[in-house]
Parts: structure tokens; sequence; C-alpha cells
């Protein structure tokens, strides 16, 4: 098995991956990923102990335990160029011998957890309601680096979602991939279900103006019309669609758990978006705890 180069898999000064400062043992099967640093430890706060804290730049992690269950929470920051790092690095922890800097021959699957926030597409899904994403669909253009190959249905979709949302050329080319079916089972009693769009801004890349014109003002209505047999979009964010395709590409379990904070064709937005969190982090940790 070949060699992984020193500029290729990059080791700090203790030995651990670079970006997420950590070593194999200072994280759980489990990882919970959320974007803000500080909500970081509103999720660790509910282990029963703590075993690690560490962190490095916007990647803060905590590991403990819930019960016998270890768990770790991470932060990513915002957008799928930090997810990127972070899966890879992850997988990187499970996958290869940092020592040794090979492949290692029995591959191992974590469950990469999303805790977020989003806005809703669809007028029936209020504020501070839970999403579970079915898929995430991809506008940022992060997977088309790697060979993601879609089968038959989701070719279809991506061609259907193109012609009816009007994406143009310079955008670049949609991409799909699912949640584990091992997950998202456990999801259906209080969350609601469909298609997240991730998105690789939050201004002109979810139809926001400010004083900037963007290319397809019709955007938002077109996501919220989309339909593909029983398919539908339900909200967007800029983070499930790496999530997925990574989790995908290398064999991880894979869910994205969103509290609506907007909703975007009601104009809504929440009078208290962090105490939705709060209780999105509280179901999602009884859930697994009991379950996953």
């Amino acid at each position: 098995m070949s060699r992984i180069a020193e500029s290729e898999m990059i080791l700090n000064d203790r030995g651990a991956i670079y970006h997420l400062n950590l070593k194999p043992d200072e994280i759980g099967s489990t990882v919970f990923m959320v974007g803000d640093p500080d909500r970081v430890k509103e999720v660790s706060k509910h282990f029963d102990k703590i075993e690690y804290k560490g962190e490095y730049r916007e990647f803060i992690t905590h590991t403990g335990l819930i019960g016998k269950k270890r768990l770790s929470v991470l932060s990513t920051g915002i957008g799928t160029d930090n997810v990127d790092i972070a899966v890879n690095e992850l997988d990187a922890l499970v996958n290869i011998d940092l020592s040794t800097r090979e492949i290692r021959s029995a591959p191992s699957s974590l469950n990469l957890i999303r805790i977020g926030t989003s806005g809703s597409l669809q007028p029936e899904i209020p504020v501070d309601s839970f999403i579970a994403s079915t898929h995430g669909l991809g506008i940022d253009n992060l997977l088309n680096f790697y060979r993601l190959e879609q089968n038959d249905e989701e070719k279809h979709l991506l061609h259907s979602f193109v012609t009816s949302v009007q994406m143009h050329a310079q955008v670049g080319y949609p991409y799909i991939a699912g949640a584990s079916a091992s997950l998202i089972k456990h999801f259906v009693k209080d969350f609601y279900q469909g298609i997240t769009i991730t998105c690789p801004g939050f201004y002109g890349p979810q139809g926001r103006i400010l004083r900037l014109g963007v290319s397809n003002p019709e955007l938002i209505n077109r996501l919220t019309q989309f339909r593909f047999g029983h398919h539908r979009i339900t909200n967007f964010e800029m983070e499930t669609s790496a999530i997925y395709g990574l989790s995908r590409l290398l064999g991880h379990n894979c869910l994205s758990l969103n509290a609506v904070i907007a909703n975007r064709i009601r104009k809504d937005f929440s009078k208290d978006g962090k105490a939705a969190v709060q209780n999105l982090i509280v179901r999602v940790l009884e859930i697994v705890s009991e379950n996953v």
C-alpha cells in the first residue's frame, strides 16, 4: 500500500491531524457536526462526562459519554469548504494509520450527524420546527472535484432540477446524495423530511438582495415549486450536501438535522433561534442515546 506524503496529509507537532488537531483516540464513533463553535458546549453540556476538549481555529471538539456511548461534537464553521476539511480529516483518523501513513485494510464507518440551522422553503414548515434531510442537493460545486457517480434516478432528478430552477451554466452543475437509511429512520416523529439545498453563500446564492442584484431573482419561488415524483425541497443552508456526498464516497453514515429559524416564503424569522436550536439538540441526543 502506498505511503501518503507529508504534503498531502499534514500532522502537527503532537502528531494530530492538522486542522482538527485530533488524534484517533480523541473522537467517538458518532460525531455531531455543528457550524457555530459556541454550539459545541451547548451539545456537550448534556454529556454525562466529558473526556476530551481540543481546538484549533474554528474547529472545536468535545468528546465524552452519554451512558456507555462515546460521542464527539465538532464545530466546522460555515460552508462546504470547511466540511471538506472536517470530513476528510475525521475519515483519516479512523481509516489511515497516522504513523505509517498507509490506508487501513479494514475500513471503519463513523456516524456523522449535523445539528444546524436553515431556512424553510415551504410555507407550511414554520420557524422553530425541525427538518431531517432525505437528500443534500449541492449547488456549491464541492463534490464536482471528486468522483461522485449519480445513479439514473439522481441523474433524472438533477436534470429536472436544472431545467425547473433554470440553473445557468456559469453556476456549475449540481449534485445530490442521500441520508443514511440507518439514521434517518429514527427521525420521523417531530421532523419534517425533504431535500435540503446547499448553497455556496448566504446572500446572493440564497436569493437575498441587499445592494447587489442576483442572476436568478426567481430562485426562491422555483425551489419552492420544484417537484420530482414524491420529492420536494424543504429548506436550504450551507453544509449538508458536502456531508452527504463525502460520507457516501468514504463509507460513513450521515444525517443532517436542522432547526428552522427563517421561513423564506412567509418572510418569518424565529423570535428565539437559540431556544429552537437547544430544543433540537435535546431531541437529537435523546434519539441518538436510545437508538444509534
